[in-house]
């Protein structure tokens, strides 16, 4: 059809060398696209990675060196707050003398692109031992929303650092020890957790605008930080209060459920909660780690308990999910393996680590790191802890998530981002 016979040769019609260019830029394209994919396919944009989940998704090597090579280490400030990734570019959120700064620099050379910077009251008291940010940036739409030690919060146009609109009120108190939740969006809206003791509000921020959406008032905010799950056809923001966890609906802040966790002793609700299809692991010192599903009955939804057990729980982090099993580290600085399906002990490591640490699950392998700068490199192994590699990573404590992009590991300790390379 595409071919005429002359002089017993067969010689290509116009039309078929159309379509051969045309098949040419159709592979060119889809070429560049997966290559997109690929580029923007490490993305680390708000607290406990893409899916708030704690999970890497770019692969990282299969085989670890003996050292990490680093590339390059820069001052950006003090505080706690885990750098966001996203594409070529990696955000900080610090303190820098009497202001709290956003810094968006360049991921390969750790150049500074932009930096926005305002006046920030000064932490005092116990927790002025961590003077910085504590919460973790959301980045979404072209937006970068952070939410300072004071409540202050700011969203900025990601490419350039602008401004797009601010909620600064002073009025409303913090916690205690200062805000320590990180804002999460959804749906184009920003929802966080405001106000002090016995006296809290979630407010759902329009993303572009900044107007309010809905608020809930209730007990006053947790330490920890909210996900989102969705039931049948409805999204629900799941997150702890100072004695609860709850289930507000993104629609309208609506409460759906409430299911009383009030902290063991002296402790505080520091963990958040993680999130498994309908199922939701949680846990806080000396009160165990429980398994509860969300299921709906008529027009209600309403919880049941798995399973609970007190031999492990945690008093700042939050384990993940692997092949059925939950990994993490022990509020007596131990790291664990739990059965997911039941709460039973798989294993307790002997080792002691330090009293905060952060674990996230790179596919082949686990990787924590405590605040003393230990960098560990772990197998998912339900009979036994088997460490893979150990490196220190930084000489400062280190109270945030290692951002891990394939063969790329950035840690941000006491004041400095350092990019570390898997040679």
């Amino acid at each position: 059809m595409y071919i005429s016979r002359n002089s017993n040769k067969f010689t290509e019609l116009p039309i078929l060398k159309i379509m051969k260019k045309n098949n040419l830029v159709i592979c060119s394209v889809a070429i560049l696209l997966i290559f997109s994919v690929q580029a923007f396919s490490q993305d680390w944009p708000q607290f406990r990675g893409v899916g708030r989940d704690s999970k890497a998704t770019g692969a990282v090597p299969s085989a670890w060196p003996a050292e990490l090579a680093q590339q390059w280490k820069i001052t950006v400030g003090t505080g706690d707050a885990t750098p966001v990734l996203i594409g070529k570019k990696i955000y900080t959120f610090t303190r820098q003398g009497n202001e709290e700064v956003v810094l968006c620099l360049d991921a390969s050379t750790g150049k500074e692109l932009w930096k926005y910077n305002y006046p920030a009251p000064v932490v005092t008291g116990p927790p002025s031992s961590h003077p910085g940010p504590r919460s973790t940036p959301a980045v979404a739409n072209g937006k970068i929303v952070t939410f300072g030690v004071s409540g202050i919060i700011s969203c900025l146009d990601a490419a350039t650092g602008k401004l797009v609109w601010k909620k600064e009120d002073a009025s409303i108190p913090v916690p205690q020890f200062f805000t320590g939740m990180s804002p999460i969006i959804v749906d184009g809206i920003c929802i966080l957790q405001l106000g002090g003791k016995d006296n809290g509000q979630v407010v759902a921020y329009n993303l572009n605008k900044g107007n309010e959406k809905w608020k809930y008032t209730g007990e006053g905010p947790a330490y920890a930080s909210p996900s989102v799950m969705t039931t049948g056809k409805t999204k629900q923001i799941v997150l702890f209060t100072e004695k609860s966890l709850i289930s507000l609906n993104l629609t309208d802040g609506k409460l759906l459920w409430q299911l009383a966790a009030t902290p063991m002793q002296r402790f505080y609700n520091c963990v958040s909660p993680y999130i498994d299809g309908q199922t939701i692991y949680y846990t806080g010192q000396g009160s165990g780690t429980k398994a509860i599903q969300v299921v709906k009955e008529g027009n209600q939804f309403v919880t049941k308990e798995l399973w609970s057990t007190a031999e492990i729980g945690a008093k700042w982090n939050t384990p993940v999910r692997k092949d059925g099993f939950l990994y993490g580290f022990t509020d007596l600085r131990r790291i664990y393996c739990l059965n997911a399906s039941n709460g039973q002990t798989g294993w307790i490591d002997a080792a002691t680590n330090s009293d905060f640490a952060t674990i996230v699950d790179c596919g082949s392998v686990l990787i924590g790191l405590p605040s003393t700068g230990n960098l560990l490199v772990f197998k998912q192994d339900p009979k036994a802890y088997t460490e893979i590699a150990r490196y220190k990573v930084t000489e400062t404590p280190v109270y945030t998530f290692p951002v891990v992009a394939g063969n790329l590991i950035y840690i941000k300790d006491a004041e400095s981002l350092i990019l570390y390379k898997i040679n």
